[in-house]
């Protein structure tokens, strides 16, 4: 019976093993099998996408002032080679310069004699007398001389946006060179231009009187008064100042001027300290009567 049974367990045994390992093979074959179909779908899919990019065209750069979503920012390379393209560097004559300062039409001849040959240069005569630095350059063309001094040429001013009724000023950056347009060679015409703001407008002149009589009654004279004034104009900077008369007759100032700048004046009389007016004999005699004290009526 024990034998039997021992028969029987081993036979189960053996039948068992088989079975796992046919299962185990299958299950190996199986995930052998997902593996290649997965393979195979992900090289589909990567095909079809690179069939459908290829397709497509390529993004096109949206017009200025358009709508719609703008154009790639080109790269370094991009604009390097434009702005190579608007300056022909091989066709522009490279000169050696050693100037002084002067004018621009003083460099612009210095150039000239520099390089050997004319060069185009339009100066307005509102520019005409404008300063320019001393220039020592070696190996340079029209172009790299005229953007390095336009940069150097560049720095922030204070000007005044307003005088009236008080002044304001205003920081703006300024500069000045020469410019042109189109390709650049070594005929190519060249403009100096100034970048500046516009000058405030000038206010109105008014005319306005001041009575003087007070003053030259305690012992000031005319020339006191209007030198303090003029005193006082000439510490701001004023150049533009009031025009101012003396009237004897009725013993007025008569100034002309700016409104702002005639405060001047006020601001002169209104720091005169003036001395209590003597009194008269008359007008003595009835403060003192007005001080003493009044006497009691008695009855005839």
């Amino acid at each position: 019976m024990k034998a039997k049974r021992k028969c029987l367990d081993t036979k189960f045994a053996k039948d068992f093993a088989a079975t796992v390992v046919f299962l185990y093979e299958d299950l190996k074959q199986i995930v052998i099998t997902m593996k290649t179909l997965n393979y195979f779908v992900l090289c589909l899919t990567t095909l079809g996408c690179m069939t459908v990019f290829a397709q497509q065209p390529p993004p096109q750069p949206s017009t200025p002032g358009t709508a719609g979503t703008p154009g790639p920012v080109p790269d370094f390379q991009t604009r390097l080679q434009k702005a190579m393209a608007l300056v022909d560097s091989p066709a522009l004559t490279k000169f050696d310069l050693d100037f002084r300062g002067g004018t621009p039409k003083q460099l612009a001849a210095a150039i000239e004699k520099a390089m050997g040959r004319p060069l185009n240069v339009i100066v307005p005569d509102e520019f005409a007398d404008i300063k320019l630095p001393a220039l020592k350059m070696n190996r340079v063309d029209v172009y790299q001389l005229f953007q390095a001094l336009e940069a150097a040429s560049q720095k922030n001013e204070a000007y005044v946006t307003s005088t009236y009724p008080q002044s304001s000023y205003q920081t703006v950056r300024t500069s000045y060179g020469f410019r042109t347009q189109g390709k650049i060679s070594d005929d190519s015409v060249w403009y100096f231009s100034v970048e500046k703001p516009m000058a405030p407008a000038v206010p109105p002149k008014v005319c306005s009187f001041y009575s003087l009589a007070p003053y030259i009654d305690h012992g000031m004279t005319v020339d006191d008064i209007t030198t303090a004034s003029q005193t006082g104009w000439k510490m701001l900077g004023d150049k533009d100042t009031p025009a101012i008369s003396f009237h004897k007759d009725t013993k007025l100032l008569i100034a002309v001027g700016e409104p702002n700048k005639l405060q001047m004046i006020n601001a002169v009389l209104g720091a005169l300290t003036l001395p209590p007016k003597p009194l008269t004999p008359k007008g003595a005699a009835e403060t003192k009567e007005a001080k003493s004290p009044e006497k009691p009526k008695t009855d005839p």
